[in-house]
């Protein structure tokens, strides 16, 4: 050992004051030159250990091979092993001052981590030749609130596999290229990457992290996941990350029970366990703890160029008696059921994300009602720069379930949204959640025959990206897959030859190129003059009708769509403008599958007072269909 230390007495103050950010930078192990020796540093907080010490591939595991040293009462024990290097094997071998506890704990601030079910951690330079400056350069208006932002969720491990050697996933490396030609062919703008943080249970998709500083070693080593990002980035695609701050498992080389204490998780289990997901939950009001999970956030954005974070599980960290009974939790001081250090949590992440990189966005998985998510934290909100409309999703899923006979006595689950869709900067989302554990996937959920479900699930996708809000879909319902989702198994990509498959990617494409590259259908996707109703009234025949409008007065769209399968000659509209109206995409095209019904490309308006609107068409709604039309001057 030697007396090399990475750590300041600032470092110190800040991290135990619950303030520092980039705690990568001196806690976990680094590989270093001292006095000329090279080796590795290592620092980890354990403040109720007796002895810790590092053992590992180096030392044949020798438990007591390697003590490290306590610094200054912070908590924090280092050292530096002179001619240890990048690729080593390592765990902290804990010897608690409480009940004589001895543990072998992987690093919590590990770069990079063995191959699970392996647990150990491993010493690793992110050492790495970035060639995106392009893109970091203009992503402040890719991400901005009024640029098109259309999110395609993906799980790395069950995107693609090869079938030829043993169904293995893809790796990094070879996801990077076959997934941006997709991403860019199909016209999102983004991907949102599932957890990619290191996770012991494959199964858990990456929602129940160890690593919270790991790529996961499944699909390769640091420098192959930023490899992704950067070529992503380099075919003008951004990356957006799920990070999982809301839990973490309690699989014996985590973090829960560190050094024999609850370090890290609150030890009431009233505070400290999570009833649904049998897990660990952060003790959010210890300063330590803040310092760990505002870093872990940063150092995505720092050391991955990631443009954006989507924190899972905002709700059940807002609520102490989140999936609780009476008597299960514990109010707040002032008797509440906020949980005051998490909302506390929430603000400071958002405040240090948007002061660092205010190129990027975070985005909330946030299902209730809790009030102003996405507004600024100086006038009380959150701070998150966008939230997901989970009203949206469930009253439309449940919606288009209806057979078409019945949905004249739901109608409002369509028109519902408008009445607070600008409370907050939504994203619709039709995620992972919406096709597994029994709930059919989105094609399994359209009620009619095969051609119904499939114009039925054209008409969703196209309602969805002619609505106010930035859009996720989840990869596989782009394709219309018939099954569930299957973490353990390749989407069904064999389906695109047959033509009602192929033609739902193509309208899925051609519906986010349009949304992409018109101003009236994203750029006042959150201001309400960017939406007007033409009629939301029309229960009886199912059909809603609005405009969309951009900044400029020349950008307008007319969207009608119909929820029966009856088609409608003659259906009057009101505009607010004459002239030539043109038909820019129809759900029921027969490239898409459709009976190829339409307006034969356009309508010219007529003087006629209709809907409160000088002008007006008279235009065909297709069966099952969604028709956009273009104001041309």
């Amino acid at each position: 050992m030697q007396s090399f230390s990475l750590l300041s007495s600032d470092d110190l103050y800040l991290f135990n004051e619950g303030s520092h950010i980039r705690l990568y930078d001196k806690l976990g192990a680094h590989p270093v030159t001292d006095a000329g020796v090279d080796g590795t540093y290592f620092a980890v907080w354990a403040p109720n250990a007796k002895q810790v010490y590092v053992t590992g591939d180096f030392n044949g595991w020798e438990k007591h091979g390697f003590r490290l040293g306590t610094r200054e009462g912070s908590g924090i024990w280092e050292g530096f092993i002179p001619g240890m290097g990048s690729g080593a094997l390592y765990k902290y071998h804990i010897e608690s001052r409480v009940n004589r506890h001895r543990a072998d704990k992987a690093d919590p601030f590990a770069f990079h981590c063995e191959q699970p079910p392996r647990t150990a951690s491993v010493v690793w330079d992110l050492s790495y030749e970035w060639k995106d400056a392009e893109w970091m350069a203009k992503r402040k208006n890719i991400n901005a609130l009024d640029a098109p932002i259309s999110m395609y969720e993906l799980h790395p491990g069950s995107w693609k596999r090869v079938p030829g050697e043993n169904n293995r996933p893809l790796g990094y490396r070879e996801l990077a290229a076959e997934l941006a030609d997709y991403i860019a062919n199909m016209g999102f703008t983004h991907v949102e990457l599932m957890p990619v943080m290191e996770h012991p249970f494959y199964g858990s998709w990456g929602y129940q992290v160890t690593g919270y500083f790991a790529p996961t070693s499944r699909y390769g080593t640091p420098q192959d996941f930023m490899y992704l990002v950067d070529y992503l980035h380099q075919h003008n695609i951004g990356v957006i990350l799920d990070w999982v701050p809301s839990h973490f498992p309690t699989d014996g080389h985590g973090p829960g029970f560190f050094d024999g204490t609850h370090l890290y998780e609150h030890a009431d289990p009233r505070r400290g366990f999570h009833p649904d997901w049998k897990s660990y939950i952060f003790n959010y009001g210890r300063h330590e703890v803040r310092s760990f999970l505002l870093s872990s956030a940063l150092f995505w954005l720092d050391k991955y160029h990631i443009d954006g974070l989507r924190v899972d599980g905002v709700a059940s960290m807002l609520y102490l008696d989140y999936s609780r009974k009476k008597g299960e939790w514990l109010p707040n001081q002032f008797g509440g059921r906020e949980n005051l250090e998490a909302v506390s949590l929430l603000r400071r992440f958002n405040e240090e994300v948007y002061k660092n990189y205010p190129d990027v966005q975070t985005i909330a998985e946030e299902s209730t009602d809790w009030p102003m998510v996405s507004r600024p934290t100086y006038i009380g909100g959150l701070g998150f720069g966008m939230k997901w409309d989970m009203g949206w999703m469930h009253d439309t899923l449940d919606y288009f379930t209806k057979n078409p006979v019945h949905r004249k006595y739901h109608h409002d689950r369509l028109t519902f949204r408008m009445l607070y869709a600008y409370t907050e900067n939504f994203v619709l989302s039709l995620s992972h959640d919406e096709v597994v554990h029994g709930k059919s996937s989105l094609l399994g959920k359209m009620p009619g025959d095969d051609w119904q479900k499939f114009a039925n699930l054209r008409l969703l996708m196209a309602f969805m990206f002619s609505q106010p809000g930035k859009k996720l879909l989840f990869m596989g319902d782009e394709i219309g897959q018939w099954s569930e989702w299957n973490h353990e198994k390749s989407l069904d990509w064999h389906l695109l030859q047959y033509p009602p498959h192929n033609g739902l990617q193509k309208l899925v494409g051609d519906a986010a190129r349009l949304y992409r590259s018109e101003p009236a259908l994203h750029e006042l996707d959150f201001d309400p003059a960017g939406f007007e109703w033409v009629d939301c009234n029309d229960s009886l025949h199912s059909v809603v009708s609005y405009l969309r409008r951009g900044r400029s007065t020349e950008d307008i769209f007319l969207i009608s769509c119909n929820f029966t399968p009856l088609p409608r000659q003659g259906y009057h509209l009101g505009v607010p403008r004459g002239g030539f109206w043109q038909e820019v995409f129809n759900s029921d095209a027969e490239d898409y599958g459709g009976s190829g019904q339409g307006n034969l490309g356009g309508l010219q308006a007529g003087p006629a007072d209709f809907h409160g609107r000088p002008f007006s068409l008279s235009i065909t709604l297709p069966p099952l269909a969604a028709v956009f039309f273009k104001s041309a001057l």
